[in-house]
């Protein structure tokens, strides 16, 4: 559905090139990895400006766009331009590991992976070769529970003549994950809500969302709100009802979110610390791309400000 819906609505570069940030990152929402998305709407906006709407024709042009990096580059170019360059992703690493019998993790394995592929690739289609055996890490060669039974190149695996293929690839070693607790507050003002957008240069970046931060050693979450309120806009509030607190995982890290209800009281709203900030009514909420932790918080906004209901 995502692609689909992409295609329909950016169906080439002009039309991403045209589009604002915001309706890019709002159609890519929930996908994670924003920077891409941000970078291939740079791309799209150099091609257009100053390419004559044209892609690079040739390999070394293609790779200086924006995001472009070895895996863009060899699936792009392979697929689309019938290059001999092989695509190296974490299905292709399972899958050549096996083959080989690595006994190295993959990402210590990378020139052996790539020399493998570079004498293996198809210089008829090249792009199908690196299609297939991306598919066959993804469907057959998985993680857990290989399928090796339906498996066409057993024949060629090590790991299966020798029945070692549960061994392979040797793990990576694996980092703990970080887990932050963080404290946002709805700002109110009459029947609107306050909100800051994220620099692009961080996680998440480019999305908006609800003020707040990190709850540092010996505070407590209302505290932070203000605190971090203060930091990041420029304004006081007044810290009122909680509304709930969510966890969400991300792909490098874990959160535990509590947001509350908070009654905006003064100072000029100045991005201190956020790329941007705007007044919002709750109606406009779903047309803008918010990180997915922020959506879980949506159905509890009330269209109406709370903070007049009760005293502050």
């Amino acid at each position: 559905p995502y692609y689909k819906r992409w295609l329909n609505k950016f169906p080439n570069t002009q039309s991403v090139a045209d589009a604002s940030e915001d309706e890019v990152l709002k159609l890519w929402e929930g996908l994670g990895y924003y920077a891409r998305v941000r970078n291939f709407k740079s791309a799209c906006e150099w091609i257009q400006k100053e390419n004559k709407g044209e892609m690079p024709a040739s390999s070394d042009a293609f790779r200086k766009l924006k995001g472009v990096g070895d895996y863009i580059h060899a699936a792009v170019r392979s697929i689309a331009f019938n290059e001999v360059v092989p695509v190296i992703d974490g299905n292709v690493k399972r899958v050549v590991a096996r083959i080989l019998e690595l006994d190295s993790a993959p990402s210590k394995a990378i020139n052996v992976i790539k020399e493998f592929l570079i004498n293996e690739i198809s210089h008829e289609s090249p792009g199908d070769f690196n299609q297939a055996i991306m598919d066959l890490g993804s469907t057959i060669c998985k993680p857990k529970n290989p399928k090796c039974s339906e498996c066409i190149i057993t024949n060629f695996c090590k790991s299966h003549q020798n029945m070692t293929v549960d061994n392979y690839p040797i793990s990576e070693t694996k980092r703990a994950i970080p887990h932050h607790k963080i404290a946002v507050g709805l700002i109110w003002r009459d029947n609107q809500i306050l909100i800051s957008k994220r620099h692009s240069n961080v996680m998440l970046g480019g999305l908006w969302e609800f003020p707040g931060g990190k709850i540092i050693e010996n505070e407590t979450a209302k505290n932070c709100v203000k605190r971090e309120i203060k930091e990041e806009l420029n304004v006081d509030v007044s810290v009122g009802k909680k509304i709930n607190t969510i966890k969400h995982a991300y792909t490098h890290f874990t959160i535990e979110m509590t947001a509350y209800h908070c009654q905006y009281e003064s100072g000029e709203p100045t991005a201190l610390d956020c790329a941007d900030f705007k007044w919002i009514k709750t109606n406009e909420i779903s047309s803008l791309p918010f990180p997915k932790a922020n959506h879980k918080i949506f159905n509890k906004i009330p269209e109406n400000n709370p903070c007049l209901s009760y005293a502050h």
